[in-house]
């Protein structure tokens, strides 16, 4: 019981409880980013969210129909001089102009979703 009032919160420094809300909002911000490219598979998780002012992330997990499970993670940074992306620890690779529409689109898409759903703005 003792543990679950430290662990709860509790006791926790201002600074952690600002370290743990920004992440469960964070969290909250990705969950709806994934769901905007349609309906997340039984099996998987898809987020898609902004981690800071130059980056953003997709990452999905799903599993095939051999069971086997799959997961890639996509990293996208924005720089003064272009989109650079970069998956699963591979080199970081400039965005064609296709895809930078893309991302454009997606992100546009997510602001007025994370907006509406946990800011009531727009």
């Amino acid at each position: 019981m003792l543990s679950k009032l430290f662990n709860g919160g509790f006791m926790l420094s201002k600074a952690e409880r600002r370290a743990r809300e920004y992440r469960d909002l964070i969290r909250r911000e990705a969950e709806i980013g994934g769901k905007l490219f349609g309906p997340v598979p039984e099996n998987g998780r898809r987020e898609f969210f902004c981690l800071d002012a130059n980056t953003w992330v997709w990452h999905e997990e799903w599993q095939d129909e051999r069971g086997v499970n799959h997961a890639v993670t996509t990293r996208y940074d924005v720089r003064d001089d272009g989109i650079y992306k970069a998956q699963d620890g591979q080199p970081y690779e400039r965005l064609s102009i296709p895809e930078g529409r893309r991302l454009y689109k997606a992100v546009h898409l997510y602001y007025e979703s994370v907006h509406a759903q946990i800011y009531n703005t727009l």
